[in-house]
């Protein structure tokens, strides 16, 4: 007796008087009497069933929470007095005639309705149970819509859906590749795909004009709250396009993934800011604009005060944010430790108060320069300054990064709301100290702008890209270029990264060929899905919306992954493992 005629969300007024079959979860019991309330659940809610037959009651009395039943009775209307309006099947119960029980639980080792009741590791290790959680079903089930939503957008938009490869050749040029040990090959690698970057491009080469795939893709690197070892992309490619037509697309179809998942409006079109301008003002090139506190050039006021700690710094800057009482000197000091922690000197500050400056380090401002700062900055009474000096690159990042520690002391990061931004003009390279090379900002197929082609071989650090990244919210959402499309300037960005020919051959010769046959102009995108869910269910961790996630240190908890192999299979393979670390 396990076919049901209706799920455990769906009963309602229409249905009284029907006779009906229910399975799912025991949820709760209560005994009044002689009388046993059942709340049973499955994944699209849950309903009252009652128990009042001696036979019945027997077999009630020997149920638990978690058990699995099948129940079958009559739909009657609760009285007024116990309608319950806060669940879809509040207004009715089920009489039950008949019960089964279907499988018995044992007693559940982490609890599924309080998930701040254990620890992650303990919710980890029993993920099947966590995922009854309604929270997480609710964020599985976004994710499923979210999917299906920007599925059917791209497909009336003709673009045609097409896997890649997930063994593929290693060409670690970002972060580290997982690798597959070949048995046929002995000594021989594949590598999981950071991404289908070369073949999505390859798509374009061979004429297929729209590309996209919903695609697993792989980076051995460092964990965090929004990064997992394995992670899953909206990756899509188009020819004959250049950034406004990439801009275009990417915005619509992120309204309307908002607009029908979250019936949220955003407002088109998204704000375009220069990457060298959200350094500047936010410290970062993924700024949250839920909330303003922007970032200003404080040196020709310091240089003029008498506080000698920032008379020899390279820069200074700014921060003011209204104070009503919060910044106590406890609360100053964590975020002194805070900037601190991140390589800065310390967090100098100083408070607006009746047109005055005072508190701090106003002490080494004298009264005109105190005047003068307040009417250059706006300075509002019962706001706070604070002040970060070392050289440019380190300042910005560390007073960024207080900015969005104070947004989220101050409660000031909505979940409801969202703020895009796309961040362009991306420098083509990086000076890599350590490499004593320069290194591809984004990545090596990135196109450099027309306007600065000529400064490839003279000027590299100073050739700004054709990449374009989306924000929401601080996050980065996704990122895109236009590609290279001709093999000369594609072997001469490689050669700026002082890779020799052979090198070149070996890790992209087949790349650099098909781009001779030619090639349209194209871009594209690669939205970072598990994020764009996130921020769709108004959480904080990446591992609420992945069904099975690992944890900071790339572990399953669950199945425990990674796990030791047979010496058969390490045969196969033709490895050997020490006994203190593993070689090949």
């Amino acid at each position: 007796m396990f076919s049901r005629t209706n799920n455990c969300g769906e009963l309602n007024k229409t249905h009284i008087g029907s006779s009906v079959l229910l399975c799912g979860w025991v949820n709760s019991l209560r005994t009044h009497g002689k009388i046993i309330f059942i709340d049973i659940r499955d994944r699209y809610g849950k309903t009252q069933v009652i128990l009042d037959k001696d036979n019945l009651i027997d077999k009630g009395n020997s149920l638990s929470n978690e058990d699995v039943i099948s129940i079958s009775g009559k739909v009657s209307a609760r009285t007024k007095e116990f309608v319950n309006k806060e669940i879809a099947t509040g207004e009715i119960e089920v009489i039950v005639d008949k019960l089964e029980i279907l499988s018995v639980s044992d007693p559940l080792p982490v609890p599924i309705h309080d998930r701040d009741a254990s620890t992650e590791e303990q919710r980890l290790k029993y993920r099947y149970l966590e995922l009854r959680n309604k929270t997480l079903q609710d964020n599985l089930i976004k994710r499923h819509h979210a999917a299906q939503v920007v599925r059917n957008f791209l497909s009336k938009k003709d673009f045609i859906e097409i896997e890649t490869p997930v063994l593929m050749k290693s060409t670690p040029e970002g972060a580290r590749d997982y690798l597959v040990p070949s048995r046929v090959h002995h000594g021989k690698f594949y590598a999981l795909p950071q991404s289908p970057q070369m073949y999505k491009q390859l798509f374009m080469i061979s004429g297929l004009d729209k590309y996209f795939q919903i695609v697993k893709c792989f980076r051995d690197e460092d964990l965090r709250s929004d990064r997992q070892p394995e992670f899953t992309q909206i990756d899509l490619e188009m020819s004959f396009v250049d950034e406004p037509d990439i801009r275009n697309l990417v915005e619509n179809l992120i309204t309307t993934v908002f607009k029908e998942v979250n019936d949220v409006k955003i407002k088109k079109p998204f704000p375009i800011i220069t990457h060298n301008e959200s350094i500047q003002r936010y410290g970062t090139d993924k700024p949250d604009l839920r909330y303003d506190m922007e970032l200003n050039d404080f040196k020709d006021f310091s240089d003029k005060s008498d506080f000698k700690s920032f008379k020899d710094l390279e820069y200074i800057s700014m921060i003011s944010v209204k104070d009503e009482g919060f910044f106590s000197r406890k609360i100053i000091d964590e975020l002194d430790d805070y900037a601190k922690s991140l390589g800065a000197k310390g967090l100098a500050w100083m408070k607006c108060k009746n047109n005055t400056l005072d508190g701090g380090i106003a002490r080494f401002f004298d009264s005109n320069l105190q005047s003068d700062i307040i009417s250059n900055y706006k300075l509002k009474n019962n706001s706070i300054c604070f002040m970060v000096g070392d050289n440019s690159k380190l300042a910005l990042k560390v007073l960024g990064s207080v900015r969005t520690k104070i947004a989220e002391m101050l409660n000031l990061c909505d979940n409801t709301i969202f703020k895009p931004v796309w961040i362009v003009d991306f420098p083509l390279f990086e000076w890599d100290e350590e490499k004593k090379r320069f290194e591809s900002v984004n990545h090596p197929f990135t196109a450099p702008k027309d306007s600065d082609i000529e400064k490839l071989s003279s000027h590299p650090e100073d050739v700004i890209s054709k990449g374009y990244d989306i924000v929401i919210n601080g996050y980065e959402v996704a990122g895109g270029s236009i590609r290279i499309h001709d093999n000369e300037m594609q072997k001469q960005i490689f050669e700026i990264m002082n890779m020799k020919e052979k090198e070149i051959n070996e890790k992209f010769g087949f790349f650099i060929d098909a781009l001779k046959f030619g090639t349209p102009p194209h871009g594209g995108i690669a939205f970072g899905f598990d994020r764009l869910v996130m921020l769709l269910c108004g959480v904080n961790n990446i591992r609420d919306i992945i069904a099975f996630p690992k944890t900071t240190s790339a572990s399953a908890l669950m199945e425990e992954a990674p796990n030791t192999i047979s010496e058969t299979q390490l045969n196969d393979l033709n490895i050997s493992i020490n006994d203190n670390e593993k070689d090949i």
